[in-house]
């Protein structure tokens, strides 16, 4: 009888060892991607991030709190939304000592923490590890075009699986840097792609054929996402961790292109985002259309590994866990907020566009802070909030007063409302019609409410001080600028 205990217990601790064994997690993050086409998209082909959207969940309404690189990444490792980051919230910070990343959190408490391509960012990071340890020393030799970034994303994984040691989870943070620009022009046609067959062509960029191989170029380097995506977890699948594994798929920002990257609209925000993570998805295959926020990563990201918030270090987190929704009982996710301060520089004395959003439903207001400043970055140093490329050229030809030139770089009115159901490019702005009143005036006052709560200097009369956090790279860019374009006035 005693060694039947004996033997109970034993069996009874394996058990309960291997259920207490902790998730790996990798977040897999593109650079500027809108589209996957488990979405419905025709023009390009991501059957890996499709695959986990099938084997999981797909998210109809995912939102980035911010539509640029930095503080978009800046809210997936704290939980914060950007107007509670100081100077994180805006792009190419100096990220603030004070706020601690939930990958340092991770690596604290025993998991084998890493990173391929790019991690936070842009900005100074004061030499820590915000996404872990680097791995990036395996490159592409061969790659779809020469402005593909050399990194082989799933090779660094490779190397990443091997420094691990043995008994410990992992966090890898997988951060493809394309569709970033730059992009081969016409590549995507050469790949095969056909104009004829291009099934995304907003309204606002005009029909020009440049525009049209602009949208292919980009799809080819969306599908190199993917396809390292696929390497990854056919990596997993051989190493026996697939299983085990939460996998977050999705992009920091909409694609850089006019009036989607780096500005506050439907479809800068809004994000491809799917999970999967078998056991603990009820009903999996299915797609979820509450609302979410990157503030809503760092607490899954702990709840899964099993470290409470007051002993992850991390400040007051503002996002709460995804499990809600992984259970297929999602409590409260009827809006989200949205916003952005400062991104390219470009104006005078390194200004900011402060914008702020309530998402709700299918309609979405906007205050614009600064009306009278310009969206996209002053004309005089080249609307710099717009990467360059094929479409701005386009665009920019057009006169003013055109809907190509004016909705991609004129100016707005302090507020804006859609209903994203009849007018999902964001077109006829409802706040200017006063039947709309009563509805405008109840957006603004719940979204003033909660960013009150969230102790947004911007609504506290303290926005200002946005502006006068530093910028780590070339800061003072606009007077430098005129100064220059003076300079060549004179010689002339």
């Amino acid at each position: 009888m005693k060694w039947l205990f004996i033997m109970l217990f034993m069996v009874l601790g394996l058990s309960t060892r291997a259920d207490a064994k902790r998730p790996n997690i990798l977040f897999a993050i593109a650079d500027d991607m809108s589209h996957a086409s488990c979405y419905g998209y025709a023009f390009l082909d991501t059957p890996n991030f499709d695959r986990i959207a099938k084997e999981g969940i797909r998210f109809d309404r995912a939102y980035t709190p911010s539509s640029k690189c930095a503080p978009s990444r800046s809210v997936i490792i704290t939980g914060r939304n950007p107007w509670q980051l100081e100077d994180a919230a805006n792009h190419q910070p100096y990220f603030p000592k004070k706020f601690k990343s939930v990958v340092e959190a991770l690596g604290e408490h025993g998991y084998f923490t890493g990173f391929t391509g790019k991690g936070w960012g842009p900005g100074d990071d004061g030499g820590r590890e915000l996404t872990g340890t680097a791995f990036q020393e395996s490159q592409n030799k061969n790659r779809p075009t020469n402005q593909i970034n050399p990194t082989d994303y799933a090779g660094n994984f490779e190397l990443f699986l091997k420094a691990k040691p043995a008994d410990e989870p992992f966090f890898f943070w997988y951060g493809c840097k394309e569709p970033h620009r730059k992009y081969a022009f016409k590549s995507g046609v050469k790949s095969g792609k056909k104009l004829a067959e291009l099934d995304f062509l907003p309204t606002f960029w005009g029909t020009d054929n440049a525009v049209k191989h602009d949208i292919l170029d980009y799809a080819v380097e969306v599908e190199h996402y993917d396809m390292h995506l696929g390497r990854i977890l056919q990596m997993l699948e051989a190493a026996g961790e697939l299983e085990n594994t939460l996998i977050i798929a999705t992009s920091d920002n909409g694609m850089p292109f006019p009036r989607f990257k780096g500005h506050p609209y439907e479809h800068s925000t809004h994000l491809p985002f799917v999970v999967r993570w078998p056991g603990h998805i009820k009903n999996p295959g299915r797609v979820s259309s509450d609302f979410i926020s990157f503030t809503d990563l760092a607490p899954t990201f702990l709840k899964a590994a099993g470290i409470s918030r007051a002993d992850s270090g991390l400040q007051p987190i503002q996002g709460r866990s995804l499990f809600d929704v992984f259970a297929d009982a999602p409590k409260g996710r009827g809006s989200v907020l949205t916003g952005r301060e400062r991104n390219d520089i470009g104006r005078p004395h390194d200004q900011s566009y402060p914008v702020r959003s309530l998402h709700e439903g299918t309609l979405v207001y906007m205050r614009n802070f600064k009306p009278d400043r310009w969206p996209c970055g002053n004309p005089e140093t080249g609307y710099r909030d717009t990467d360059s490329s094929p479409t701005k050229t386009y665009t920019l030809s057009q006169e003013a007063g055109s809907l190509e030139y004016d909705k991609s770089y004129g100016k707005r009115p302090g507020e804006e409302l859609y209903d994203l159901e009849k007018d999902p490019e964001c077109l006829e702005n409802l706040a200017l019609s006063p039947e709309y009143d009563a509805l405008k005036n109840r957006m603004r006052a719940k979204l003033f409410a909660e960013l009150k709560k969230q102790g947004d200097p911007r609504v506290l009369g303290q926005g200002d001080v946005f502006d006068a956090y530093e910028h780590s790279k070339r800061p003072g860019y606009y007077e430098k600028e005129m100064a220059k374009k003076k300079g060549r006035g004179n010689k002339k």
